[in-house]
């Protein structure tokens, strides 16, 4: 057989999960573009599903993939694509136009294996809450703050578990959340372009935060507290895993690509 390819289901293959935004003047016409890849177990159905708008009863309770948590009154429509067995989504959007999409991360807040909301739960909660990049960053926050974020998020006896980062965008403008545990902070993007792989890349350009965020890096020893505030120095691991390594790469060449795309 011919060594200049390898058919597909053959190691070694490559990984790429990564959210990409434009926005004018980078855009060649005068809209926002959005885009996501996922590298999911290539054996895992991944559906492209539509869950329309609806009214929910008082009291009513809505059961995510591994936690139930309160319903709201009224649910936006939404187009996910999602892994088939659980009930979050890796991206998608609402009928306001609102896109959202999550990568990975390990950070110096330790995951936990107890089981809370998965990241895919709250890209689909945000898009089903949020009639805007806003309100659908405020949905998730506060929903990571009350109820955590864990469990497994393969299917498969052994887990894998990470917290998340997001990127929203609506008509108008982006968004890029980044959380390490319960904390988080929010980099707020109305023009240009931006992306994100599996690692934190917010630094001191953080425009919303966890009212605790400062104190947590104080009181843990990852910021002195003097001098400039960067989310991504405080809360990334010193040594970071293989997948988070890999992503570095990708990062700078993403955000390089995108340059020299700039206004195309």
């Amino acid at each position: 057989p011919s060594t200049r390819f390898r058919m597909a289901g053959q190691d070694p293959v490559p990984s790429s999960c990564d959210c990409f935004v434009a926005l004018p003047p980078h855009t060649a016409a005068p809209a926002l573009i959005f885009g996501k890849n996922a590298d999911r177990p290539r054996h895992e159905v991944q559906e492209i599903v539509y869950i329309p708008a609806a009214i929910h009863h008082p009291g009513d309770k809505v059961q995510c993939t591994y936690v139930e948590i309160e319903q709201v009154e009224r649910t936006h429509a939404v187009v996910l694509s999602r892994p088939a067995w659980l009930w979050g989504a890796e991206m998608g959007a609402n009928e306001h136009g609102v896109c959202v999409g999550n990568e990975g991360v390990w950070t110096r807040e330790a995951v936990g294996e107890d089981e809370a909301l998965l990241g895919m739960d709250l890209v689909r909660l945000g898009l089903e809450r949020g009639s805007s990049a806003r309100e659908a960053l405020e949905v998730i926050v506060a929903l990571l703050e009350r109820y955590g974020q864990g469990g497994s998020c393969k299917e498969e006896p052994v887990p894998f578990i990470y917290h998340n980062t997001f990127l929203l965008a609506d008509r108008t403008e982006a968004w890029v959340l980044e959380t390490a545990g319960q904390y988080w902070a929010a980099q707020q993007i109305q023009e240009g372009s931006r992306n994100i792989s599996n690692q934190l890349s917010i630094g001191s350009e953080i425009t919303a935060e966890h009212a605790g965020l400062r104190q947590r890096a104080r009181s843990q020893g990852w910021w002195s507290g003097d001098g400039e505030f960067s989310f991504s120095d405080a809360f990334s691991l010193t040594h970071q895993p293989p997948r988070m390594e890999a992503a570095k790469a990708r990062y700078h060449a993403g955000k390089e690509m995108l340059r020299q795309h700039a206004g195309g």
